[in-house]
């Protein structure tokens, strides 16, 4: 008998074609034949096509298959890319320029930014199992918060560009709300200010009438219209700058005062929240990111009390869990854009928070010592080259700096320096008759050397690099307050206990590696290890976004490919990969339209019309384009009103500009209305913008171009599984049709965009380059097959979903024939009386799973996003965790459970709970743990009960107190 099996089972290997057995997308895809056909007939169809047609309108539908290269196997697609990493070639940078080498430390590498228990991690909005990476993000808050001598920090920004530009707006906004008199429109910025960060200010501050006045700080004169300045520290040409009179002239008149900060140079330079400013930004990225040839990288941004309330992005605070324990949450989230909508003062959804839990890795790893040794080694590496310089007669410009020199050299001195640091493999930055060099922490004394040689030989002098003598910080800027005091910066020095640090916090959240999480909207996909590896190769991870193009072939390769991918998944004819989040996409998106009625002569079209339902981002995106939100309803099965849309597009048809639609809708429903809800806006005289969040269920099958839209982004780290990361990093680039592809973002330093570019929408000239990897990896590997059977997988996995629970629950939207899309909203409110949408929620991490989308884009209910990478089993845990909550619901609407004391308004309940004292519930701990058998193999245990939200912002600490401050006010 067992020989019988045995050949059966060979047999039925033979029948599998290898090529087709070690496919990537049946890694990728977790379903199996066998399971579809069982999945299709508890839906009620015999085949995948029957499905498709009842869920896709026939009017959009792509009949002919997607135009991409066949499918790699992992193997195969990691050895073409090694020949394309080999293209590039990894130069010693010392271009700076906000862009510096790190020593990025193993430990870190290895367990976070190569962890899919840190990388594929949610944002934190349910905070019960997010302890974890809160408590990481606080570390980070906490070391700015030192640094720059400020005491409030957010959980990162994007780049170093965007976080000025959200400073000026902020500033912009509290200045305005203050004055009675007149509009204060005028924002001054230093010459010596990155260019790239002058860039991105252009582009923020145009559309929303504000006014940039470039110069010389030192003449600069605060007027009645100035509401904020911005400088440099040090400067972009690296010089230290006392600017304590300057920010004392600026206070006086009520300016207030920006700085760009270097981070690193902050451990040895007086902090700018000792010197007056008022807020201070900058980037992160060398405690211990990767160039990544431009991200993604964590942004800081640190400011006054006073502000708290209107810093971007978000806060991590301090408050307490149900029995009293300290906790930690997202602090003042009402500031969030899908409450705010067209009212909030920043779009930003996606953060960088996995890289911003590097670096506060970074800095608890090295402690206060070890940052300050860095410091001071890499300051003493540019110190003992300038002395030896200045003996030789060579021109060091500044004798006050940090890590930056700068040269006074002719083009023909240039030309003699270029070529000698080529022939060693050296990029230096070329300016207008300067040479620039940036020192790092992977300076040797080998490299310092190097450079001497190089400047030796260009002006034909002997240059020794002995007596270096004193170093070159003022004694009136020298830093004496101490940093990072607070014990989690004192205590993991060692590999040992920096390991068990990091995998302690790790355990307490719930990722990927635990269960599926199913998560509306954010299409929560598996992110493959082979899609993820080579972002850490050196040949990708250690190039400079300013490399010369003779040295960047390979990634130029990978983007130009990945453009015309993106283009084909699209219907689109151009592409910018340089938004670095969805709603950095939305942003670019809007601008281009905005670009193109300008260029028309139409100054006069600013409305944007926006549905109901639209995702939050879009009325804030709108908005800071210079738009007029004017909202679209929806009809009580969530689709646009097309009378009314019409009518709304005939009232304003001579200022219309844009319709921002998400498709399929925010509810979960391709629209069969979609192509003449396109029609009516272009009819009269708008483009249509089309939000890509559901682009999961459009790849292989529609596409926006078929539904005639203008532009769309494309959410990457959904769609085309780049991870979440805690809460990004993400990639949000816009795909255009021929109309908008002249007016794609350019660079001041690296040559993108259409003959009529806008201004930078990000620091980088591709946005966080390096993730792009991912990406381009997915759809490598997928091919064109592979990721249509994604969406039709994904659009499986939620009708499933929907057949199991409907009826058990009302599932609020669905098509035309009773389908939903990727995606399906569960309506709770039937239940208000007994149980709330966040009971509900927090019941499922008894469970073992992360909630769906809370009450979001309807209040009361949880939307639910299965993706395409989840096995039946794991689908059927989930439904199966969601009908027995049912049943606990009807248990207290029968009075069998107490109305107040149940396990749903406890949920959850922690190991401590369940051990610690006596157990005084009228339900069992065996009700309240381990409510359902498949617990038994593996439980997560959330580490805090539910989190009290109205404490934490009531009593807002967002920097690592003593832990005996806060027990202190818990007692209060």
């Amino acid at each position: 008998m067992q020989l019988i099996n045995c050949a059966l089972f060979t047999l039925k290997i033979m029948a599998y074609k290898l090529d087709v057995y070690d496919q990537f997308r049946n890694r990728h895809i977790g379903i199996s034949p066998e399971q579809k056909k069982e999945m299709l007939e508890v839906i009620g169809y015999s085949t995948m096509d029957e499905l498709i047609d009842q869920t896709i309108p026939d009017n959009i539908r792509m009949h002919e298959d997607l135009d991409l290269p066949e499918a790699l196997s992992e193997q195969e697609y990691l050895r073409m890319l090694g020949d394309i990493a080999a293209k590039n070639k990894v130069f010693r940078s010392y271009i700076g320029q906000g862009y510096y080498g790190t020593v990025v430390p193993s430990v870190i590498n290895r367990n976070i930014f190569q962890n899919p228990g840190w990388y594929t991690q949610y944002t934190p909005y349910q905070a019960e199992i997010a302890q974890g990476r809160l408590e990481a993000l606080l570390n980070f808050q906490t070391m700015v918060s030192d640094l720059t001598g400020l005491p409030v920090a957010n959980a990162s920004l994007l780049d170093e560009a965007t976080a000025a530009a959200e400073a000026m707006t902020m500033f912009y906004g509290i200045a305005n709300k203050r004055s009675k008199a007149h509009e204060i429109n005028k924002f001054f910025v230093s010459d010596k200010v990155f260019s790239t960060t002058l860039d991105v200010l252009y582009t923020r501050a145009t559309p929303v009438d504000i006014e940039i006045e470039v110069g010389d700080w030192r003449d600069f004169a605060p007027g009645d219209n100035h509401f904020g300045v911005l400088i440099q520290y040090p400067d972009k040409e690296g010089k230290v700058e006392d600017y304590r009179e300057f920010v004392a002239k600026c206070r006086e008149k009520g300016v207030y005062v920006v700085v760009a900060a270097d981070l690193m140079s902050l451990a040895l330079l007086k902090a700018p929240g000792e010197w007056g400013a008022d807020a201070v930004v900058g980037n992160t990225q060398r405690f211990g990111v990767p160039m990544g040839y431009g991200g993604p990288h964590a942004a800081y941004f640190a400011t006054h009390e006073d502000y708290k309330r209107q810093i971007p992005g978000r806060i991590i605070g301090v408050s307490v869990d149900r029995h009293g324990n300290p906790a930690l949450r997202m602090a003042l989230q009402t500031r969030e854009q899908h409450i705010r909508r067209e009212k909030a003062t920043s779009n930003i959804c996606t953060a960088q928070a996995l890289l911003a839990i590097m670096a506060g890795m970074y800095a608890a790893y090295h402690g206060p010592q070890g940052i300050c040794a860095i410091a001071q080694r890499i300051h003493k590496s540019a110190h003992d080259l300038a002395r030896a310089l200045k003996r030789a007669g060579i021109p060091v410009i500044h004798d006050n700096y940090f890590d930056t020199l700068a040269i006074t050299a002719d083009q023909g001195i240039q030309d003699k320096i270029r070529k000698a640091a080529e022939d060693k493999e050296i990029n230096l930055y070329y300016g207008n008759g300067v040479v620039q060099l940036s020192m790092d922490e992977t300076v040797t004394a080998k490299d310092v050397e190097d450079l001497a040689e190089i400047f030796a030989g260009a002006w034909g002098v002997e240059i020794s690099l002995k007596d270096t003598g004193k170093d070159a910080i003022p004694a009136e800027l020298t830093r004496i307050t101490p940093y990072l005091t607070h014990p989690v910066f004192n205590s993991y020095q060692t590999e040992t206990k920096m390991m068990r640090y990091i995998k302690r916090l790790e355990n307490k959240d719930i990722s990927l590696v635990h269960s599926m999480i199913a998560l509306g909207s954010c299409t929560m996909k598996l992110n493959a290890a082979t899609e993820l590896m080579p972002v850490s190769w050196p040949q990708f991870a250690n190039i400079h976004p300013f490399a010369p193009k003779d040295q960047t072939e390979g990634y130029d390769q990978i983007i130009k490919e990945l453009e015309a991918y993106l283009c084909e998944i699209t219907g689109f004819t151009a592409c910018s990969l340089q938004p670095n989040s969805g709603a950095q996409g939305e942003y670019a998106g809007l601008l281009t339209i905005r670009a193109y009625h300008e260029a028309n002569g139409d100054h006069h079209r600013n409305i944007a019309l926006i549905p109901s339902s639209a995702h939050g981002t879009n009325p804030a995106s709108a908005v800071m384009a210079g738009m007029k939100v004017v909202v679209v309803p929806c009809d009580d099965h969530g689709n646009i009103q097309v009378d009314k849309l019409r009518e709304l597009a005939e009232k304003h048809s001579n200022e219309l500009a844009a319709l921002m639609v998400t498709y399929p809708s925010t509810h979960g429903v391709f629209e069969k209305s979609i192509v003449e809800i396109c029609d009516i806006i272009h009819n009269n005289g708008g483009k249509v913008y089309m939000d890509g969040a559901n682009m999961n269920a459009q790849v292989g099958l529609t596409s926006p171009g078929l539904i005639k839209a203008d532009v769309c982004h494309l959410n990457l780290h959904k769609t085309f599984a780049i991870p979440h990361g805690g809460g990004g990093p993400g990639m949000g680039p816009i795909c255009v049709n021929d109309s908008l592809a002249p007016f794609l973002p350019g660079h001041k330093v690296v040559e993108t965009g259409g003959e009529k570019a806008i201004h930078a929408v990000s620091s980088a000239p591709f946005g966080s380059a390096s993730i792009l990897l991912i990406s381009y990896a997915y759809i490598r590997m997928l091919g064109a097959d592979g990721c249509t059977a994604s969406t039709e997988y994904a659009i499986l996995n939620a009708n499933y979903i929907q057949s199991r629970l409907e009826k058990d629950y009302k599932v609020l939207y669905t098509g035309e024939s009773g389908r939903v899309a990727h995606e399906l909203i569960v309506d709770l409110r039937p239940f208000k009386d007994v149980v709330s949408a966040e009971d509900v929620a927090k019941r499922l991490i008894d469970y073992g799973f992360h909630a769906p989308t809370l009450s979001f884009p309807v209040a009361g209910t949880i939307m639910i996003e299965p993706t395409e990478s989840e096995s039946k089993d794991e689908l059927d845990r989930f439904c199966d965790a969601l009908l027995l909550i049912r049943q606990e619901i009807q248990e207290i609407m029968d009075g069998k459970i107490d109305k107040e004391d149940n396990p749903l308004h406890n949920a959850p309940h922690t190991a401590k709970e369940l051990i610690v004292g006596e157990w005084n519930h009228p339900y069992t701990r065996e009700k309240a743990a381990y409510p359902v058998d498949y617990l038994d193999d593996f439980k997560y245990w959330a580490p805090v009960a539910r989190v009290n939200n109205a404490y934490g912002d009531r009593h807002l600490i967002c920097t690592c107190p003593p832990i005996e401050e806060y027990q202190d006010e818990l007692a209060e």
